[in-house]
C-alpha cells in the first residue's frame, strides 16, 4: 500500500452517487501547492470517501475549505493523463470555504457505473 497524507483547498463542491452495486462514495477534489517563487505549481489529487462516513461528512466538503485527507494513493489514466487518486481512509476538516447549503442536493444518482467505474 502507498499511504499518504495531503493537507490543501478543496476545488469544488462534493459529489456523492450511489454506485450500481448500491454502494454510496463521495467525491471531491484538494489542491496542494509545492515549491517556491517562480517554482510553485498545484498538485491536485482526487479524493474518493467510501461509505457512511464520507456521506456524512459530505455536506461540509465544499469548495475553498481546508482540510487534511489520509489514505492509500493510486493513480488512474484517462486520455493519455495520469490523476492521482486517494481512497480516503480519514479527512480532517480545517475550516475556510462556505457554510454547507441546505438546499443543495446531497446524492446524485448514477445506476449504470459500476463499482470501478467512479467518474471523479
Amino acid at each position: 500500500m502507498k499511504q499518504i497524507t495531503v493537507a490543501g483547498n478543496i476545488g469544488k463542491d462534493n459529489a456523492v452517487i450511489r454506485t450500481a452495486g448500491d454502494q454510496k462514495v463521495t467525491g471531491w477534489s484538494v489542491a496542494v501547492s509545492d515549491g517556491f517563487g517562480d517554482k510553485k505549481r498545484t498538485i491536485w489529487f482526487q479524493c474518493n470517501f467510501w461509505g457512511a462516513r464520507g456521506e456524512k461528512v459530505a455536506p461540509y466538503l465544499t469548495g475553498g475549505s481546508k482540510v487534511t485527507v489520509a489514505g492509500e494513493l493510486s493513480t488512474r489514466e484517462h486520455d493519455g493523463k495520469t490523476y492521482l487518486t486517494i481512497n480516503v481512509a480519514d479527512v480532517t476538516l480545517q475550516g475556510g470555504g462556505r457554510e454547507p447549503d441546505q438546499d443543495r442536493p446531497q446524492q446524485k444518482s448514477r445506476d449504470s457505473l459500476g463499482d470501478d467505474e467512479i467518474p471523479f
